[in-house]
């Protein structure tokens, strides 16, 4: 049960820091980040596979970048589904996910490793 509650939470937590660091980025609540949190999830983990898919060709022609807009597309979407989440702009729909995905590593790696999970690096 934590190992599904625990991500979700990281992801809230991170959302509430992009909330206060980004300007393209506004959480109403910390309920609303919770929700928004699951949210990014169920739209990450239906609708974003389906979309790599059928992009896939202009992901190639563009080497990749145009992975940043479908991830974009995505945080957005989450946005519209969920009351009190809001992105606005390039800075939110570019740099949003961007952030978003580096505060919930590093938050998570923090967590795993104050828990000891992580394995230790060996000389």
């Amino acid at each position: 049960m934590l190992g599904m509650l625990l991500p979700a939470l990281v992801t809230a937590v991170s959302l509430l820091i992009l909330d206060w660091l980004l300007p393209g980025v506004k959480i109403d609540t910390i309920t609303t980040s919770l929700i928004a949190a699951v949210s990014i999830g169920v739209v990450n983990a239906i609708i974003k596979p389906v979309i790599h898919l059928l992009s896939l060709p202009l992901t190639i022609v563009t080497f990749g970048l145009f992975s940043l807009v479908i991830n974009g597309f995505c945080f957005w979407l989450a946005a519209v589904l969920v009351p009190g989440f809001h992105v606005y702009g390039p800075i939110g729909f570019i740099v949003g996910p961007i952030a978003l995905s580096f505060l919930s590593t590093t938050f998570g790696h923090y967590i795993a490793e104050s828990q000891g999970k992580l394995p230790q690096a060996t000389d």
